[in-house]
């Protein structure tokens, strides 16, 4: 198997960092990128990634996330700027940034517009700068839909009805900020969710090009294109330097969770076999009934510039290195924050718990 980069996993806990290591080492992969998410009991998980850094220098990159302490707090909490943020992430050692922003729950989160004067600084300075982005706008097609919505997704509530805001309003918003700022690093998660329309991803790319896009299941996305494995090839070919590998893999996956997702994502690219989803795969990949896929055997070159050269061409052969004084005084302020939020004991955050792990990696 070709070098593999993960360009998309999760870490759960600080107490999972040892746990994505060795799942790391158990599939195969050279290295990781840590997209870090938010939300209000956490205000986000950069400080369990800065300490998984500090203890993997070499192993784990990292995209950190914003923090909305002050919206949700109606201002009581005072947060640095957003472009004050990008700063202090990069004189960390933080490697890009995460955005879920336009994700239609933590869209509810943080419910400003992502074209708004809230965010206008913030997409200036992190265009000047250059520093990229993994960003999951909108979800699966079919979540908009309730007959089309896997069972697996319904039982757990995951469906938009009218009372959602509408998935196009979340892609015009996003086209506003990139007709702004054409100069964005921007990888788009889970193929923008486009696989069911391939000429208008093909748009998207043609339009900016500094737009890639990361071949992360969601499912549907082998799904969608395996109907046409001609048109699926084309486009990887065509597009082959604007794509990257990730998998979604998370820090409570198990071993066997972990291969299951990076299997089927290479079994789709290098071959043309015809499978479905492998039974002990995860519960998002849907039950092994539900779909079949029909790989598009790419060359080798093109598997090199999708498992690797691509997001090393945007973020760096290595990741950076971590500033350990800074990350310990930014995980104990996030912790400051999230037990305010919430009314709990500082000491019982996973912020805190971070900076007590960076303080004693050697």
């Amino acid at each position: 198997m070709s070098t593999i980069i993960d360009s998309h996993v999760h870490l759960r806990h600080v107490s999972e960092r040892s746990a994505l290591e060795r799942i790391r080492r158990y599939v195969g992969v050279e290295r990781m990128n840590i997209v870090c998410i938010y939300g209000r009991e956490v205000i986000n998980h950069n400080p369990p990634a800065f300490a998984t850094k500090a203890e993997y220098p070499d192993r784990f990159y990292v995209f950190g996330s914003l923090d909305h302490a002050s919206y949700w707090s109606g201002g009581k909490i005072v947060t640095p700027s957003l472009v004050e943020q990008v700063d202090r992430l990069l004189a960390i050692g933080c490697d890009g940034i995460k955005m879920l922003e336009n994700k239609p729950t933590h869209r509810r989160m943080v419910d400003i517009g992502i074209d708004g004067p809230y965010f206008a600084d913030y997409f200036a300075h992190v265009e000047a700068l250059g520093v990229p982005i993994v960003w999951h706008v909108n979800d699966p097609e079919e979540f908009w839909h309730p007959e089309l919505t896997p069972g697996w997704a319904t039982q757990r509530g995951w469906g938009y009805d009218e009372t959602w805001i509408p998935k196009e309003q979340l892609y015009s918003e996003v086209r506003n900020v990139l007709e702004r700022h054409p100069k964005l690093n921007i990888v788009f998660a889970h193929f923008y969710f486009l696989s069911a329309d391939l000429p208008r991803a093909a748009r998207l790319l043609d339009r900016f090009p500094n737009v890639k896009l990361d071949v992360c299941p969601g499912i549907e996305m082998f799904y969608n294109m395996s109907m046409d494995v001609q048109a699926a090839s084309e486009f990887f070919t065509k597009y082959q330097y604007r794509l990257i590998l990730g998998t979604d893999i998370s820090s409570n996956h198990t071993y066997e969770e972990a291969r299951l997702r990076l299997g089927i994502i290479t079994r789709w690219l290098e071959t043309s076999d015809e499978f479905r989803v492998p039974e002990g795969a995860d519960f998002v990949l849907g039950p092994p009934e539900d779909g079949i896929m029909r790989g598009i055997a790419l060359p080798s070159e093109a598997l090199e510039r999708i498992y690797r050269e691509n997001f090393e061409s945007l973020v760096g052969p290595h990741p950076k290195p971590l500033n350990r004084d800074l990350a310990v005084e930014e995980s104990m302020r996030i912790a400051r924050e999230a037990a305010e939020l919430n009314g709990v004991p500082v000491e019982s955050t996973q912020a805190y718990l971070a900076a007590e792990a960076l303080t004693r990696v050697i």
